[in-house]
């Protein structure tokens, strides 16, 4: 019995030191990760922010995206291909945007195997009217060369007349999505689309919604979310009511990004942890519970935005609370007649 007694203490010591290595490996990691922008996708203990959120549906959503709004054509698709090189797996687009053709191109050039991306468009306002909604889907599936989008999202609530210029708002369904997300849920029972949801939705404006016998309910809001305009109301009343909210504009609209990288709080979080002040903003955003998209075409940017670090919990509460101790202002205030946010 002896020689069997000394295997099992053998193969113990030999378990323990394995576990010993494993840990000291991705402590040594997590300490390049916060120092030096490296990070090893082996080591996730109970710290890490998240990589992806699950839906009702059971797919997971990436909590990092590349956003591709204000995204010059002629180099979007290079920050596309940059993007899925470095880890991406989330590209956040829009019809309205007008570069879903060059996206679609630089998505089949990656080589990344279409259901390893999750790709995301929008439903434009001169579309609500349930019949126009599945030829204007149709044609950004076509532009982006797949058969399926992963999110499909009303863009604005605002729906406006089609082919009417100056734009004429539907006054029946702006005050009432109801037909619109009955024809987007038989998209997804269509297979065109497998989640829905939407953007720039108030509470007020998703309780109308929601107020309808829905047969699927919406899980994402894409709102802007940003130092400027955090709003910790929405965010609080989304997470009680399952609908996760993605934030747009991450650092502010793009005339005030240099002024956001200034704020003090930010500089000194950054200046601690050896991070960038993007990446304390991105970190902050996911730490919070919410999806960010980041958007840039300047590769460096783009793999930077990428690296995502947990912050400490005092220094998470110090930019929360510098966040929400002023008067927020919007980036993104379309004036089309509509009070979009009351």
């Amino acid at each position: 019995m002896r020689p069997a007694k000394q295997g099992e203490s053998w193969k113990k010591s030999l378990g323990t030191a394995f576990l010993v290595a494993s840990v000291v490996y991705c402590v040594v990691w997590g300490f390049r990760g916060a120092f030096g922008r490296l990070r090893s996708p082996g080591c996730s203990g109970k710290h890490a922010l998240p990589t992806s959120y699950t839906l009702p549906s059971g797919d997971k959503i990436p909590s990092v995206a590349l956003g591709v709004w204000r995204a010059e054509k002629g180099k979007v698709g290079d920050a596309v291909k940059t993007a899925l090189n470095a880890g991406y797996r989330h590209i956040d687009g829009a019809w309205i945007y007008g570069n879903e053709a060059e996206v679609g191109e630089a998505l089949k050039e990656s080589g990344v195997p279409r259901e390893d991306i999750w790709i995301t468009s929008k439903l434009w306002n001169d579309f609500h009217a349930p019949e126009d909604i599945e030829p204007v889907l149709d044609e950004s599936l076509s532009r982006l060369g797949t058969d399926y989008l992963d999110l499909y999202l009303i863009h604005w609530p605002v729906a406006f007349k089609k082919g009417k210029i100056p734009r004429e708002v539907d006054w029946d369904l702006t005050n009432n999505s109801y037909p619109t997300w009955q024809k987007l849920e038989e998209l997804v029972e269509k297979g065109k689309i497998r989640n829905i949801g939407v953007s720039n939705f108030n509470i007020r404006r998703i309780q109308n919604l929601t107020a309808n016998p829905l047969k699927i309910k919406p899980v994402i809001n894409q709102v802007e979310l940003n130092y400027w305009n955090p709003q910790p109301e929405l965010l609080k009343w989304s997470k009680q009511n399952g609908i996760l909210l993605e934030a747009y504009s991450p650092l502010g609209s793009a005339e005030r990004v240099k002024e956001t990288l200034q704020v003090p709080e930010v500089k000194k979080i950054a200046r601690v942890l050896g991070i960038t002040p993007a990446q304390v903003y991105i970190s902050w955003h996911v730490q919070r519970g919410t999806a960010v998209l980041p958007k840039s075409v300047t590769p460096s940017r783009v793999e930077e935005n990428l690296q995502i670090t947990r912050l400490p919990e005092h220094l998470f509460d110090l930019l929360e609370n510098a966040a929400n101790s002023h008067k927020p202002v919007r980036s993104v205030d379309p004036h089309w007649g509509v009070d979009i946010w009351h």
